[in-house]
């Protein structure tokens, strides 16, 4: 049965003392008695029976890039809801630490891809730090569910509803019943309780939505390397497919990466340290030419992958290749790496880094013919073909008749149709800095699926918006106050690079978050570790923007710089668009 709940203060709801043990409130029925009161989540309607709670003991994470190994006992509850007048159900995931290790803490989390959730992979940290943790379903029929399978209605019709839960509406609805339910759930009444969100990719720009929108709700956000301005992110995969369709090339895998693992033998020593990192991806935009990587021979082993697509799973078989770097190759490369322009040379978006890999420009081989020939970016062709054209389909089939043109053309065109759902780059944050919040943005440097340049922008963009009486180091060091973003060298997409193994990632981001909020502790620099490679273990500091790192003393030493000529290789004018792009 469905029902409204009403908690009355002073009800007899279980008080949970710190000795108390997880199996005296890990209990159905102590959820039941905690639920939120409905004039707090107006709109919202708990179903009581769907309640599940399970005490977990001896539970164990190792490897993760977000928080230390740890064990630790937890409770797990499932609960679900509805929004009265729509036929839906909405499905949370919310673990609760044991009472002696509660400290007033709430931590919503995100996804990745076009997944609302990233299953347990956040969970964990929220509970090692003290605070219920939660995930949600977005109300699209199971966790497992990603948002683009319930999009369409039918060929042509959106469904809206999911549009805006997945936009920034569900993660809300997430931290209304989960604070509520925290509070209730350990009896802490009038205390604080502390809200923060963590995500990267789809689960950065999910954090950002709140932030924006939701100010008061948070105390503090990690966001890493955020798939905000939707309608550029998305079709800027396709760009490199474009690149090689137009030249009417396709390069082998190996033989871009070659010109990758080249890029990082040259410019790994720009730092100051010879480490086999790229610590300044901006010093190798200014002083590495691709074309110096011509003639440079490759060979890589024969493979068989399986590529797992949206529905299906694809094996994927590539004989050894060798050879040498082409012109066509250096060419290819330098396009790609310059980012989108238009057929009159307007900028209309951004590219990844110098040391990046070319995953987007990866190519398939056909056995019947020899060659390699050109492989649609899945990701970027249903967005095109699912989100623009509104079909239920999982890729383009063709790129004929696509030019420069054309991307920029679907780039504004999602930029226009989403721009209230997804774009998710309103610059003032006015509301969220007035009610004391803080941010932690990070995002790897040569990451190689949404470019550090997009954070870089989005960050400069509030800059400008919120302080524009003032000088660059005057705003930068007043918008240092509360938003701090970092670049983390050699780091890929949400984790450290395969290619750049000695490369550290701010594994402990969150409990440094805490500890800004609630004691203070402004975090100069940022703390990192190098998670393999020979470097292991090694500890870094990484530098708060717009400052970079410098390595002194044949490497011993790090110190945080001011490079103006850096600085003004991440400043971009997208002049191909009539309005600004935050």
């Amino acid at each position: 049965m469905r029902t409204a709940v009403r908690i009355i203060a002073g009800a007899a709801a279980l008080t949970v003392s710190h000795a108390s043990s997880l199996a005296d409130f890990c209990t159905k029925s102590h959820v039941q008695s905690s639920l939120p009161a409905s004039e707090s989540i107006l709109g919202l309607e708990i179903d009581t029976s769907s309640i599940t709670a399970n005490a977990i003991y001896n539970a164990s994470t190792t490897g993760s890039n977000y928080f230390p190994d740890a064990i630790y006992d937890y409770c797990n509850v499932t609960l679900a809801y509805s929004h009265p007048g729509r036929d839906d159900k909405v499905q949370l995931e919310i673990w609760l630490p044991e009472p002696n290790k509660f400290q007033n803490r709430w931590l919503s989390t995100g996804g990745g891809g076009f997944a609302i959730n990233s299953q347990d992979s956040y969970l964990p940290g929220g509970v090692q730090y003290g605070a219920a943790s939660g995930i949600t379903d977005g109300g699209f029929g199971s966790f497992d569910t990603q948002f683009d399978a319930v999009f369409l209605l039918a060929n042509g019709t959106i469904n809206y509803d999911a549009l805006y839960m997945f936009g920034y509406q569900a993660h809300y609805e997430l931290s209304l019943i989960g604070k509520a339910l925290t509070k209730n759930f350990f009896g802490t009444g009038d205390s604080k309780l502390y809200a923060y969100y963590q995500g990267c990719s789809e689960g950065g720009r999910e954090g950002w939505s709140q932030v924006q929108r939701f100010p008061d709700e948070w105390d503090g956000a990690v966001i890493g390397a955020p798939a905000i301005r939707y309608g550029q992110q998305q079709v800027n995969h396709l760009y490199p497919d474009v690149v090689e369709h137009t030249m009417g090339y396709y390069p082998p895998p190996c033989e871009l990466e070659k010109i990758v693992n080249l890029t990082i033998a040259a410019c790994d020593g720009l730092d100051g340290r010879k480490d086999g990192v790229v610590s300044r991806t901006d010093l190798c935009k200014l002083h590495f030419n691709v074309n110096s990587t011509i003639g440079a021979h490759y060979s890589c082993a024969a493979s068989t992958t399986q590529t797992i697509l949206k529905r299906t799973s694809q094996s994927n078989t590539v004989p050894a290749q060798n050879g040498t770097v082409s012109a066509q190759g250096a060419v290819a490369a330098a396009k790609m790496l310059e980012g989108l322009h238009t057929l009159d040379g307007r900028r209309a978006y951004i590219w990844y880094q110098p040391s990046a890999s070319f995953d987007d420009a990866d190519t398939q081989y056909n056995s019947e013919t020899g060659k390699f020939e050109l492989e649609i970016t899945s990701l970027s062709g249903e967005w095109v073909a699912r989100f623009l054209e509104l079909r239920d389909a999982d890729n383009l089939s063709t790129l004929e008749n696509v030019t420069y043109d054309t991307l920029k053309d679907w780039m504004e065109l999602g930029w226009k149709r989403y721009e209230d759902v997804l774009q998710t780059t309103w610059p003032d944050l006015t509301p969220f800095k007035a009610s004391g919040g803080k941010v932690l943005h990070y995002h790897g440097e040569s990451d190689n699926s949404i470019p550090p340049g997009s954070s870089v922008h989005y960050h400069e963009s509030v800059r400008k918006i919120m302080y524009p009486g003032m000088s660059f180091n005057e705003s930068s060091e007043a918008l240092n106050e509360w938003n701090r973003l970092f670049l983390v060298p050699g780091a890929a997409h949400c984790s450290p690079s395969t290619t750049q193994p000695n490369g550290p990632f701010p594994r402990t981001t969150l409990k440094t978050l805490i500890e800004w909020v609630e004691n203070g502790i402004v975090p100069h620099t940022l703390n990192a570790t190098v998670l393999s490679g020979e470097h292991e273990g090694e500890q870094h500091k990484l530098c708060a923007w717009p400052l970079r790192p410098l390595w002194k003393n044949n490497g011993k030493d790090m110190e945080c710089v001011h490079d103006q000529e850096s600085l003004d290789t991440w400043d971009y004018e997208f002049d191909a668009y009539r309005v600004p792009l935050y």
